[in-house]
């Protein structure tokens, strides 16, 4: 077979020459559409699961957010490795697939678990949500706001906060590239509302009138933003 080759190569060496340059600039154009990285992408085939828990501690992260979820997604089909990281307001929660494992249909398998998990986790302490398709190498840039120097008192961390979520976090997420935006530290600005209870009973309301009233504000607030 390999004298065969060697025979017809010699006898058609315009045929060989063209085929030779034929493969060459194949090559060439082959070359001009690889993708470049500054590092090769080697993650895993993972889903994030993140939970906000402004209100718990890490322990209770742990216990009342993090453990239940890991106890309905465990006997996922696939699964390779399972981690997860409880820390103060923030839950997050790696799930590692086979290499095989279509990554659109890992995240339905999650998204139909977390249903089952949220019956186990009251609202108040958070709602899972799945973080986008990305890879490890995702995380381009980690940045702290603070205020300049001789201006330490003029803003405090729950105005940092705010301007981070409501003005830097926003112009952000115009950026082409961008899929999403964490904001930790600081403190979220809440408002509390006082009830005074005769008064209500004044009035013929009940909380149900005030919880109704404040959901509709807070709605047409979002819409003017």
């Amino acid at each position: 077979m390999l004298n065969r080759i060697i025979s017809f190569s010699i006898k058609q060496k315009s045929f060989i020459g063209l085929l030779t340059l034929a493969l060459v600039f194949w090559g060439i154009w082959s070359a001009t559409k690889l993708p470049v990285d500054a590092v090769p992408d080697i993650t895993n085939n993972q889903v994030q699961i993140i939970t906000l828990t402004p209100t718990l501690a890490a322990q209770e992260t742990e216990q009342l957010v993090t453990y239940p979820i890991e106890q309905s997604i465990a006997n996922l089909p696939g699964i390779v490795e399972l981690r997860s990281i409880s820390r103060f307001g923030l839950s997050v929660i790696t799930v590692v697939f086979k290499e095989e494992m279509d990554i659109y249909f890992a995240r339905q398998l999650i998204n139909e678990k977390l249903k089952e998990a949220e019956e186990d986790i009251p609202s108040t302490f958070g709602k899972p949500e799945l973080a986008p398709v990305s890879t490890g190498l995702g995380e381009i840039y980690q940045y702290a706001l603070h205020p300049v120097k001789g201006a330490e008192d003029k803003y405090s961390p729950m105005d940092l906060r705010t301007m981070q979520d409501w003005i830097i976090a926003r112009q952000l997420y115009g950026t082409p590239g961008v899929a999403e935006v964490n904001s930790f530290g600081g403190f979220v600005k809440q408002y509390e509302v006082a009830i005074n209870p005769y008064r209500l009973k004044s009035m013929n309301l009940t909380i149900a009138d005030i919880f109704t009233a404040l959901q509709k504000t807070m709605k047409t607030q979002v819409a003017h933003t």
